[in-house]
């Protein structure tokens, strides 16, 4: 019984716990990031948070919010309009993985 419950909870975790995003593509993809975030995610500007290190999943909700509009940030809304939900996938996994 303890063998199916483990089992369970790991197909669980899998399934919802971690982005499928690509890293290398994201990198390629973080130039335009870089300009406000730091090259490698760490902000050199209080007023602009550091991206490294954040959880995949956080990164990709705020973006799809600056996207959709409920959050709002004059400079973020041009960069994210024409970011794609894989693009975004592939952003994430990049910052979370710094």
């Amino acid at each position: 019984m303890k063998s199916v419950i483990v089992v369970l909870s790991l197909v669980l975790v899998s399934s919802f716990g971690f982005a499928k995003g690509d890293a290398a593509k994201g990198k390629a993809k973080s130039v335009t990031c870089a300009a406000c975030h730091g090259a490698k995610g760490i902000s050199m500007n209080p007023a602009w948070p550091n991206l490294a290190g954040q959880k995949d999943m956080y990164l990709i909700k705020q973006l799809k919010d600056f996207k959709s509009g409920k959050r709002r940030d004059p400079s973020m809304a041009p960069m994210v309009m024409s970011l794609t939900d894989k693009d975004m996938e592939n952003l994430a996994a990049y910052y979370s993985g710094l």
